[in-house]
């Protein structure tokens, strides 16, 4: 699968732009997406908001599961599960097991400060492949 195509595609995604998310790393099986703290996406102590930090997340899972599809394949968030283990942003998503319809996808979210790497959330997502179907498959 191009990765391009990854890349195009979340440049279509108003709520990526509108959190100020950036796609970092793409790779077969594994997306990076990057948040920056910022007043923008805070909640009421100053912290990441946590639906901020869960769209990220989910959208790091999904295009993971994209990027092992065949061409001409689509996903959509069946389900995820977020554990929020501290407050914070940054994360990484990679594709634990890719099947034809179904593909189970994690993402672990990670606070980035001086260097250091702090895990601050889990999110597993099911994600259904889609194809054939106007205004899914990119």
């Amino acid at each position: 699968m191009p990765l391009a195509r990854i890349r195009s595609s979340f440049a279509k995604q108003g709520l990526m732009t509108t959190l100020g998310a950036s796609l970092d790393k793409v790779e077969p099986g594994f997306v990076e997406i990057a948040l920056s703290p910022a007043p923008a996406v805070s909640q009421q102590h100053g912290f990441v908001h946590a639906g901020a930090v869960a769209a990220i997340a989910d959208s790091a899972a999904g295009y993971a599961a994209l990027s092992v599809l065949p061409e001409g394949s689509g996903v959509l968030t069946a389900e995820f599960k977020i554990n929020l283990l501290a407050p914070a942003a940054g994360e990484r998503g990679r594709v634990v097991k890719a099947g034809r319809t179904l593909t189970l996808s994690q993402a672990d979210v990670f606070a980035i400060k001086g260097g250091e790497e702090k895990l601050i959330a889990h999110l597993t997502a099911t994600l259904m492949a889609i194809v054939g179907r106007d205004g899914v498959v990119d």
